[in-house]
């Protein structure tokens, strides 16, 4: 458990760096939802929980955690198999599993559990680069929570798993050239998943985001309005609450997936200078805490975690300034979501728990 001695080695600019970027989220979920909502309200309890998670994933000493990562991760999976069976069901898609209080994602929580599980993979008690069969087997760990959760379906959280694993392979050794066939090998395989893996909709929302204004009033309409709502904002932008693209809702689900425009239109160039600032002062952070982890282990841990993070980011942003396919990807720590807030804060807990126990033994 948690020692005092440890205090001292916290990283609590990280920690300020996260608060803040809760805080900017909950004032645009405030502002996008129309005040104190029930949506807003919820937002608060999730940023509660998250740190209480952020707490306890803290005060465990990572490599016990490590120990018991095969129970986390089977954990999980079971919850996303309960989830395909008996799921709740909303907008088409089973993702969600009802507690009555709160509806629970298990799928968020995968990222963690991931990172975990390939971490005490590839750490665990080696020296040199990892093998051919390392490889092969971390490859089915990351298989078999990614083909559950995209069956659900939920292409983008599943498509999140991804980046774990090379993070994670890359650090343990894994060869440039196996990136290399592996990209060449998605890239033939591609026409096979158009005809065969994807579904109407998907292929949809990618033909629109080559041309949206085929179909404006229908799968364009989000990547539409979302540009304009990112362009309106100028330099300083509107206005808290005095935005118009998402206060008279032309923007669909801003408070959730397109979070990040709602802060273009309101505060502008300025203030996506000041979130992008905050989000790369996070990321390196993490990634320090990787270059000074003490051992394999917790530097995979924290690249596994990172890489997820750093992945739906970077999509959610480019796909608000309409520069990717719309995706039901949030923005991590700012988008509405109490499952989702509760599994970052639990990530960045790892993350400060690796680099706060870099000088125990």
């Amino acid at each position: 458990m948690f020692e005092r001695r440890l205090y001292r080695h916290i990283d609590w600019a990280m920690v300020v760096a996260l608060v803040a970027l809760c805080l900017i989220g909950l004032a645009m979920i405030y502002s996008a939802s129309g005040g104190p909502t029930r949506v807003y309200t919820t937002q608060i309890y999730g940023i509660v929980l998250g740190l209480v998670a952020f707490t306890l994933c803290l005060s465990v000493d990572y490599r016990s955690l490590a120990d018991k990562s095969h129970w986390v991760y089977f954990g999980v999976v079971v919850l996303l198999a309960y989830v395909l069976l008996f799921g709740a069901v909303r907008g088409g898609s089973r993702r969600w599993i009802d507690l009555r209080l709160f509806n629970l994602q298990p799928s968020e929580f995968a990222k963690a559990a991931l990172a975990l599980m390939l971490a005490k993979h590839f750490g665990e008690g080696r020296q040199g680069p990892a093998a051919r069969t390392d490889l092969l087997i971390g490859g089915a760990i990351t298989l078999v929570p990614l083909l559950i959760i995209a069956r659900q379906p939920d292409l983008g959280t599943a498509v999140t798993l991804v980046p774990v694993f090379f993070a994670v392979a890359y650090l343990a050794g894994m060869p440039l050239r196996i990136f290399g066939i592996l990209a060449m090998v998605g890239v033939l395989l591609a026409p096979v998943a158009w005809k065969f893996a994807l579904r109407d909709y998907q292929k949809e929302r990618i033909s629109t985001f080559l041309d949206p204004s085929q179909d404006a009033k229908g799968a364009g309409y989000q990547q539409i309005q979302a540009r304009i709502t990112v362009g309106s904002g100028g330099l300083w932008g509107k206005g808290f609450t005095k935005g118009t693209q998402g206060q008279l809702r032309f923007l669909p689900v801003a408070h959730n997936d397109f979070i990040f425009s709602v802060l273009a239109e309101e505060h502008g160039f300025a203030g996506v200078l000041v979130a992008l600032g905050l989000y790369l002062f996070v990321i390196v952070r993490g990634i320090e805490a990787a270059r000074l982890a003490k051992d394999r282990l917790g530097a995979y841990l924290v690249l596994g975690v990172l890489a997820a993070f750093t992945f739906q980011v970077v999509y959610n942003v480019t796909m608000s300034a309409g520069l990717a396919p719309v995706k039901g990807l949030t923005l991590p720590l700012m988008s509405y979501g109490g499952s989702s807030m509760i599994a970052t804060m639990a990530g960045f807990g790892l993350i400060l728990n690796v680099r706060m126990r870099r000088f125990t033994n």
